[in-house]
């Protein structure tokens, strides 16, 4: 079971990191606004989850990888936090919204546990 955790996580990584750079302008909105670069930001963070989810691809780095997704993962925690501290019931978009907004940092805080699941398995 391990191991289709592990392919499950590194294919959505992969996905995710190739996403940044096809549909960058969403990925910007993302970005909280007082960190700035966003550019830079989402294209890096594409890159290196690329990277990661290659490196937990591989039998040898699944441990590596595992924790370096949960890592960069926890990374993002910063703009669901934002997100949740900036939302307001009458946005327009879900995720604006406080419901919208404690839904990504749930989701975020499952991706963690995931990536920490396939680490701890790995070893």
């Amino acid at each position: 079971m391990h191991v289709i955790a592990s392919v499950a996580l590194a294919v959505f990584l992969v996905v995710t990191g190739i996403a940044h750079f096809l549909a960058p302008d969403y990925f910007r909105l993302l970005v909280p606004a007082w960190l700035r670069r966003e550019r830079l930001l989402v294209a890096v963070s594409g890159a290196v989850e690329i990277m990661v989810g290659a490196l937990v691809l591989l039998p040898g780095g699944r441990r590596a990888g595992g924790w370096a997704a949960a890592g960069l993962i926890t990374c993002y925690l910063v703009s669901h936090v934002d997100a949740l501290r900036r939302a307001r019931p009458d946005r327009p978009r879900l995720l604006e919204r406080p419901f919208g907004a404690v839904a990504r940092l749930v989701v975020n805080v499952l991706y963690i546990a995931w990536a920490v699941a396939v680490a701890r398995a790995a070893a």
